[in-house]
């Protein structure tokens, strides 16, 4: 389903979206999405999810509830969602516009905001009263292995800060609850450059000459974000 009224920029083309696809399938954002799983409720919710891309958080969720939720996920990106629409789940799937959701007011029991923007008054129109939303951000170590085997130290790409994201976020729901969540995952033999593919990083400028072989060498890497919970 196609909701956009204007055509959108999308930064996220096929071939990151699939090995973002192949990357999750294997697992990477599987203690990410349980975490998500233990704030919600244990009767049905009706939940958004925001920037799904190609829908592999959403369909791993929904296998750990009951079965008897709502589910909607949206993303600007075409090619994310064909691949999401692919997902052996029980889920709507749409093309849409962060900035003007084509949903109706006091929707949503759950929003789930996975690593994408926000516009909070669309969230706060949309969520049922009593509902939540549940942000997720990177912190400043996530993926840092990556960062130092393309760019070593000290270049503008080799650190990074998401601040200013939390601070908003924090001003808007200043009652917010703040989780942080670490852990390693094993990257399986052979995704070692679908793990670069995946994040923007691979569009950096002044990587370093051997960043390829030492990209190929990871065996694990870090995945350290907030989760952030809101009560509307």
């Amino acid at each position: 389903m196609f909701f956009l009224t204007k055509q959108a920029n999308n930064e996220y083309d096929k071939a990151m979206l699939q090995a973002r696809h192949k990357i999750l399938q294997a697992g990477l954002f599987d203690p990410i999405v349980n975490e998500i799983s233990r704030h919600l409720s244990d009767g049905p919710e009706t939940i958004l999810d925001v920037g799904c891309g190609e829908g592999t958080p959403l369909a791993r969720l929904l296998k750990l509830r009951s079965g008897d939720d709502t589910a909607i996920g949206f993303d600007i990106s075409k090619d994310g969602i064909n691949l999401a629409t692919q997902q052996p789940v029980d889920a709507f799937f749409c093309i849409a516009d962060l900035a003007r959701l084509p949903f109706n007011n006091q929707t949503f029991s759950t929003i789930i905001d996975l690593f994408s923007p926000s516009a909070y008054d669309e969230f706060n129109r949309v969520a049922q009263s009593g509902g939540k939303l549940i942000k997720i951000i990177p912190n400043s170590n996530y993926l840092h292995e990556l960062r130092e085997a393309l760019f070593g130290s000290g270049q503008k790409n080799s650190s990074y800060s998401n601040d200013k994201v939390f601070d908003l976020f924090m001003k808007h729901y200043p009652n917010a609850t703040i989780n942080q969540l670490t852990y390693q995952f094993s990257i399986p033999d052979g995704m070692q450059q679908d793990m670069m593919i995946m994040t923007p990083l691979h569009w950096g400028k002044d990587r370093q000459a051997n960043a390829t072989q030492l990209v190929d060498a990871m065996k694990s890497i870090t995945v350290d974000v907030s989760v952030m919970v809101a009560e509307f």
